[in-house]
Parts: structure tokens; C-alpha cells; sequence
């Protein structure tokens, strides 16, 4: 009789339910994988391989497929969080053990290892103290907290307009040609002695902060006509540093600590005395050590680059002046980026990549055995972790300030616990039917 179908009926209707149950349970799981119960017919074949006109002896449950579809984004206030957008799993390490997971709510442990709920470190690759990723095996991503040193100012640059029109310090309009010169001597405090002046922040070895300042003062071509190659105007600089004039030693009066020339369409044609050779338009400025009561830095000489610096007929301008030290800086926050690069953002300004998270992808996803805690662990049938940066092969991107929301449906869900229940209610009829058709037969007399 059909107790058996009816039977078998009934349990993939209680297992149908649970999975939709499980589904439903964790709506609101981060990272969470929906499930679907995926049942087959079970068919009984006579010894004779005859018997295609029998019936069938019911149902069972073939697997449990789980659903690796995308979730939706939802940004957060931890930057700790990250969000998988397209394939892949987070690579875990719990002593050694690996994992793999879709759940991207990570906090910092007391060692600096980014982990989990559970404790499983996030892995991937670490940068040296230079930010260049080591990318041979993935490790745990420890953030190092320790502050950044400080460099010392070795190169500024400079791009400058110096205004053609102006006239040599000193110089009185002409009466008669040629004009009269009455020159006036140099003079940091003075700001008739010079036409124009710029400053910038340098930093000494110990990152301590100075100011280099520099004055630029238009030669009298007559008095001293121009002796750089090409150069129809120069121009005198002057240096200080801390407001301490560099060149001279007191309290001998100031010397320009270089010179740089323009050709007459107003482009730079060098400096000197230049930095190097292959900087023709490079200043080499020298601060000794120990300018009066200040240290400003260890090496000798900062090259000063001038070059793009213009002779136009126009205002005196500072385009851009910039240099590569700084000082001394404590971490102050990280993020991810779309490809999993780990950057720091330092108190001095500066950044620095701190590590990058690597992710995994599988052959066959469903293959996976799942363990609990949003974790899963590879197996035969998934086959091995193919492992690599985001964005790279079939993995996904990263979403920092962000976790990926449990892709169960639930308004699918109700629906399909409504026609497991009907469908559980239909085989408990079957069996009440075959129930009452016996006891007919019981009955007969």
C-alpha cells in the first residue's frame, strides 16, 4: 500500500520545513547563505530490470544546496567592517586551521590581529616598514600600530613665476639712459634689499619643524652682466634658516648661497651652484650644522628644485612649493581599499600601506562543508582554495564601513513554508486514505 510514499512524503516536508525555518532564522546573520532543500524520486526496479509501468515508492532528500548569491550592502560605522561584493570568502585562521567566511565584522584583539567573533584571524599579506607587500603565503594581518619615524627634509621643490618687470633693488627710475644705481646691501629684515620671498617647513633628522626661507633679488645686468650659458637675466638667492641667514658666519653680512639664470622667452636655464648634474636646475643649498643655537638638519645640503620656475611678465607668483620630509606621526586610522590594500592615515599626514587582504574562491562553492559561525571549511568535493587579492581571477571586490546582509528572501520563504505545509498536510491525507481503504478491507465479512 502507500504508507511508504505517504511516510517519505511527510519527512521531506519536515525537512523542507527546516531548512526554510534555518533560512528564515538568520535574516538577519551578516554574511549569511540561504539554503534550499532539493529532493528525488526514490523508484523500485524488479530483479528483471522490468516493471516501467510500476509505481513510484517516494521521496527522499537529495541534498541541501546552499544559495551563494549576492546580499545586499549595508554601510556601517566601524571601519573594521568590510563587505565581499561579488565572489569569494574571507581567508581565516584559527592556530593554523583555515576557514573561510562572508561575514566581514572584524574588530582589533589586544596583539593587533584582525579577527572575528569567534577569535579567527583575517588573513592576508604584510607590508615592511617601506609599505611593499610581501606576497608569497597569506599570514594573519597584524595592524602595526607602532609610530611612523621621521625623515629628514632632503629635496624641496619649488615652481615659481619671478616678474620680468622687476627692478633691481636700489634701482631709481632712469632720467637719463643709462638709469642710476644705488645699490642696496642685502638684508633679511629688509624687505627693500629684496623682490620677492618664499618659506617652507623642513625637518631635521629628529622631526623637529624649521623654516627655510628665500629670498630672491634681481642682479643688475650692466653692473653684472649674466654669465650662465643662455641666460639673459639672473637672479641672486638668499637663504635662512629660523630666520638665521645661510652663507656667511656672523656677523658678516649675508652672500647669496646660489644663483639661477632665464633666457629671454623667460624659461630657467640652470641653477648654481647646481645640486648635480643631472639637476642642472637644482640649487644646492648647504645649512651647516649648528647655525647659531639651532640643529636644522644632519645632512649638509638640501637640493632646492627650481625647475618649470618661469621669468614672465607678470605678478610675482608661488605655483607650488612642497617638500618630502615630516615629522614623526602616530596611527590614527585605516581602511580597506577595493582591492584589499590595508592604508594607514598617520597624525604628520602621511600614509602607509599596512598589509592586503587576500580571499578565496572554490571550483564548487557548494561543495563546502559549512561549520558553524558563518565558517566553512573546503573539502573533496569543493575542491582546493584558489587564493589571490580581490578584483583578481573570478573574486569579488572588498566595501569597507560595510557588511553584506544575509541573502535569505523572506517574503519567498513564507511563501514556500505555506506550500511545505500543504504539501505535508496532502501526505498526511494520503496516509489517513490508505488508513481508511485497510480498514475497509479489515471490515469485509
Amino acid at each position: 500500500m502507500g504508507f511508504q510514499q505517504g511516510l517519505s512524503g511527510l519527512n521531506a516536508a519536515s525537512k523542507s520545513l527546516d531548512v526554510i525555518g534555518n533560512n528564515i532564522s538568520n535574516a538577519n546573520t551578516v554574511g549569511f547563505k540561504m539554503a534550499q532543500a532539493q529532493f528525488a524520486d526514490v523508484f523500485a526496479n524488479s530483479l528483471s530490470g522490468a516493471g516501467g509501468g510500476g509505481a513510484g515508492i517516494g521521496v527522499k532528500v537529495q541534498t541541501v544546496a546552499q544559495l551563494f548569491t549576492q546580499g545586499n550592502i549595508t554601510s556601517t560605522n566601524n571601519p573594521l567592517d568590510i563587505a565581499i561584493n561579488g565572489a569569494g570568502f574571507f581567508r581565516m585562521s584559527t592556530n593554523g586551521a583555515i576557514t573561510y567566511s562572508r561575514n566581514g565584522q572584524f574588530s582589533l584583539d589586544k596583539e593587533g590581529y584582525i579577527v572575528n567573533a569567534t577569535g579567527a584571524k583575517l588573513t592576508g599579506y604584510m607590508a615592511d616598514t617601506n609599505g611593499v607587500l610581501s606576497t608569497g603565503s597569506a599570514v594573519p594581518i597584524n595592524i602595526n600600530t607602532s609610530d611612523i619615524p621621521p625623515k629628514e627634509t632632503d629635496t624641496v621643490t619649488a615652481l615659481l613665476n619671478l616678474d620680468s618687470r622687476a627692478l633691481v633693488p636700489g634701482t631709481q627710475l632712469p632720467v637719463a639712459s643709462p638709469p642710476v644705481i644705488t645699490p642696496i646691501a642685502f638684508s633679511l629684515t629688509d624687505p627693500l634689499s629684496y623682490n620677492n620671498a618664499t618659506s617652507v617647513a623642513v625637518f631635521d633628522s629628529l622631526g623637529n619643524s624649521h623654516v627655510l626661507q628665500t629670498f630672491y633679488v634681481r642682479r643688475d645686468p650692466i653692473a653684472f652682466p649674466p654669465t650662465m650659458a643662455g641666460a639673459t637675466a639672473e637672479w641672486d638667492v638668499y637663504a635662512a634658516v629660523d630666520g638665521l641667514s645661510i652663507g656667511s658666519v656672523l656677523p658678516a653680512p649675508p652672500v647669496p648661497v646660489g644663483k639661477i639664470g632665464f633666457n629671454n622667452l623667460g624659461k630657467l636655464v640652470g641653477a648654481t651652484p647646481a645640486f648635480a648634474a643631472t639637476d642642472p636646475n637644482a640649487l644646492a643649498i648647504a645649512i651647516p650644522v649648528g647655525t647659531g643655537a639651532v640643529t636644522p638638519i644632519s645632512t649638509p645640503t638640501v637640493k632646492f628644485d627650481l625647475t618649470g620656475t618661469t621669468q614672465f611678465g607678470a605678478a610675482f607668483s608661488v605655483n607650488a612649493i612642497k617638500q618630502d620630509g615630516y615629522t614623526s606621526g602616530k596611527l590614527s586610522k585605516f581602511n580597506t581599499a577595493k582591492d584589499g590594500t590595508i592604508v594607514g592615515s598617520y597624525t604628520n599626514g602621511k600614509t602607509s600601506v599596512l598589509g592586503q587582504v587576500v580571499m578565496a574562491n572554490f571550483t564548487n562553492a557548494n561543495g563546502l562543508q559549512s561549520l558553524g559561525d558563518n565558517q566553512w571549511t573546503e573539502t573533496a568535493t569543493s575542491g582546493a582554495a584558489l587564493v589571490g587579492p580581490p578584483g583578481s581571477g573570478s573574486l569579488g571586490l572588498l566595501t569597507s564601513n560595510a557588511t553584506e546582509d544575509s541573502n535569505t528572501d523572506l517574503t519567498g520563504e513564507l511563501v514556500s513554508m505555506i506550500t511545505a505545509q500543504r504539501v505535508y498536510q496532502a501526505n498526511a491525507q494520503t496516509i489517513k486514505t490508505i488508513d481508511q481503504i485497510l480498514q475497509t478491507l479489515v471490515n469485509l465479512r
